[in-house]
């Protein structure tokens, strides 16, 4: 099969390989995808590059997301699921065999039915970003009638966010940083935008909130985000925070906090517990048959582009997700 590789971290254009590598046979358990795109993600570049450390495994084929079609299964899994389109999830997480490849074998639970309604480049884009939006807005149950803070909200698992809040009644409310990701917020559906570089954010969130403030922020910048978060949250909400780059160890203001009887959800998508993975699959496939969610794709690259992707993505300048098309 073709497929794109590294056995060393460094910078994409110098360590990522494209050519020949064996098809993979399934275990037990294990499904075959056929591929037709792979997600890429920002953890995949901080991964390759070594911003998360040396390697661990002899070489990576990397990319956690994708989708494509079943084309082999392994014992134990019945053969009825050959031919059936699925999207996957957690390809890479500690394995050698990621999504920029052809082929791919998962354990089978880590294919999920896709609905024809939608199409292959949206469906990799399920993984990370959607069952992180998912698992941080619904992970204390139904959120119909709250008012939602969603941070970054032109950012790939902002605007998801964003699109499944609307669809879950709540109120949304969401902050960017220019006038372009203003729009796509407001086409994904938020109620209110607040351009943070030039408007006063806890006015406008109390404005917004008739000064109640929000039951639930989904925070990309936990830390950097904390002086504000604080003034505008009302008694028992939840802060579910899935990033704190510019602010890595922030100081807790505690006592604030706790008379807002706060609840501060970490979370890492990668390690969602059965149960929870299960929740988010039903709300996304819920969503799915909604019409309610669409992932917006901002490059699609073919597979021997996959350094030019990486690129892309590292640039921080795509309104959207970076998709690899692979057939």
């Amino acid at each position: 099969m073709k497929a794109v590789w590294y056995n060393d971290v460094g910078p994409a254009a110098q360590v990522l390989h494209w050519g020949e590598r064996p098809d993979p046979v399934p275990a037990d358990g294990e499904v075959r995808v056929r591929l037709k795109t792979s997600g890429v993600n920002p953890s995949d570049v901080k991964n390759r590059s070594g911003a998360r450390g040396p390697m661990t495994l002899p070489f990576q084929i990397p990319h956690s997301d994708g989708a494509g079609v079943i084309d082999a299964v392994g014992a134990g899994v019945p053969p009825s699921r050959i031919g059936t389109r699925v999207y996957v999830w957690n390809a890479a997480w500690r394995r050698s065999m990621g999504t920029a490849a052809q082929r791919v074998c998962v354990p089978q639970d880590q294919a999920v039915p896709l609905p024809d309604t939608v199409d292959f480049a949206e469906a990799a884009c399920l993984g990370i970003p959607a069952m992180t939006a998912a698992h941080a807005l619904f992970s204390d149950g139904d959120i119909a009638g709250q008012t939602v803070l969603v941070t970054g909200g032109a950012g790939a698992v902002g605007e998801i966010a964003i699109q499944l809040a609307r669809w879950a009644g709540a109120q949304v409310i969401t902050t960017v940083s220019d006038a372009a990701k203003a729009e796509v917020a407001h086409q994904d559906g938020a109620h209110a935008v607040i351009n943070y570089r030039n408007e006063d954010v806890v006015d406008r969130v109390r404005q917004t909130s008739g000064g109640a403030g929000v039951d639930r922020v989904i925070e990309v910048e936990f830390g950097g985000n904390l002086a504000i978060t604080r003034q505008i949250i009302r008694p028992g909400a939840v802060i579910a925070t899935y990033g704190s780059m510019a602010e890595p160890t922030p100081a807790l203001p505690f006592y604030p906090l706790m008379f807002a009887n706060a609840t501060i959800r970490t979370l890492l998508v990668y390690l969602l517990a059965p149960h929870e993975r299960s929740l988010v699959i039903e709300r996304l496939d819920n969503a799915m048959q909604a019409g309610a969610l669409r992932p917006r794709i901002a490059l699609r690259c073919p597979l021997e582009e996959t350094a030019k992707a990486h690129l892309a993505v590292e640039s921080g300048m795509m309104i959207g997700n970076v998709v690899i098309d692979i057939d």
